[in-house]
């Protein structure tokens, strides 16, 4: 994955956290390691699995099922980690 591809879906997700945790602040803004369940975020388990469902329209890709399977999702980086990951594997 190029440098340009993970920057796209960076944003894409920060968006996604930002409207999920009804911020108005910029969403570059958001720092990559921010805990998605802390002082400035506040994304629930069902709001992540929506998130998920608006980032596979945006990003015009399918999220497998096992996508949870021996992953942890703490941060804002480690959506876009898994999110570019399956992207990453798309483009192959």
């Amino acid at each position: 994955m190029t440098a340009t591809d993970r920057a796209r879906v960076s944003a894409a997700v920060k968006r996604m956290v930002a409207r999920e945790s009804r911020l108005s602040i910029d969403p570059d803004r958001i720092p990559d390691g921010e805990p998605l369940d802390g002082p400035l975020l506040r994304v629930t388990s069902v709001g992540l699995l929506g998130m998920l469902i608006r980032l596979e329209d945006e990003l015009s890709l399918t999220l497998p099922d096992d996508l949870f399977v021996g992953r942890v999702i703490y941060t804002v980086d480690d959506i876009v980690d898994v999110v570019a990951g399956v992207e990453d594997r798309a483009n192959r």
